[in-house]
């Protein structure tokens, strides 16, 4: 019986309909919860309750995207301190972890793999497990303040991970380009900003992207110091459209909804220099 080798079945390549079955299925996996969410904003309150359920509204309330606006919850204001704070957090996170990572991958200092585990062990931490300290340390902070303190924290508690994947990408650059820089007359600062800086742009993209999305995300910090509803992030304002004898899920949908578009631009913008990084690093 004639055998077959091994390494032939693996170099085989599937069928380009099992590849587009299988990213059809995918896709149809991780998109059925926002579908569902979309279908839900479109809903009036009382067909979200109704018993046996309605799977799809008698006609879509696209007002609820415009009426949502005016409801007392302010999702408006509530935005608007999510992008503050998210956006904050994740310049605060580069402009310190850039120079720290370049620093740890370019120069063999003593207790250099102690400080790496130092800043991987407080990655362990998460504000949920700090949260009586945090009050402490920041409950006299009122008024627009609390931004700047949840900034702070969030910083804070993604520094680690975007020292370690930026670290990693500037250790990847041989030491030769930055010394024949160096020759030619630029500084340590310039070295990394001009030279270094445009080849590790997938390291940086990747680090912006985590900052930013856990930052987005964060409640548990926000919902301890976060005591005016106006300077709330969406995070802990989208909960209040429940309320003990009203509860408007259509509009709870709806702001979710929103919420998704600017982590999308986000990414439709981070994209475009991904690639561009990419190339440059396989150019230079």
């Amino acid at each position: 019986m004639a055998r077959i080798p091994v390494q032939s079945v693996l170099n085989k390549r599937p069928s380009p309909w099992v590849i587009a079955l299988g990213s059809l299925v995918i896709v149809a996996f991780f998109g059925f919860p926002y579908a569902l969410m979309f279908v839900t904003s479109l809903k009036s309150r009382l067909e979200v309750t109704d018993i046996p359920p309605a799977y799809f509204p008698s006609r879509p309330h696209f007002e609820n995207y415009v009426n949502v606006w005016s409801s007392e919850v302010n999702p408006a204001a509530s935005l608007l301190s999510t992008v503050v704070i998210a956006g904050g957090a994740t310049l605060l996170v580069l402009l310190v972890a850039t120079p720290a990572a370049y620093y740890v991958a370019r120069f063999r200092f003593p207790g250099r793999m102690v400080f790496l585990l130092l800043v991987l062990i407080t990655q362990m931490l998460q504000p949920t497990v700090l949260a009586v300290g945090l009050f402490q340390e920041f409950k006299g902070w009122q008024g627009y303040a609390v931004w700047g303190a949840l900034i702070l924290i969030n910083a804070a508690f993604n520094l680690s991970f975007a020292i370690w994947i930026m670290q990693a990408f500037f250790a990847s650059v041989p030491k030769e380009i930055d010394e024949a820089a160096l020759i030619d007359g630029l500084g340590r600062m310039q070295t990394m900003f001009r030279i270094s800086l445009p080849l590790v742009w997938p390291g940086i993209v990747t680090a912006i992207v985590f900052v930013f999305v856990n930052s987005w995300n964060e409640y548990a910090a926000a919902l301890i110091l976060v005591q005016q509803t106006e300077l709330q992030p969406l995070t802990v304002s989208m909960p209040r459209f429940l309320g003990l004898y009203i509860q408007d899920w259509q509009y709870l949908f709806t702001v979710a909804l929103i919420a998704i578009v600017p982590v999308i631009i986000l990414f439709s913008i981070i994209e475009r220099r991904l690639i561009g990084g990419l190339t440059a690093g396989s150019v230079k």
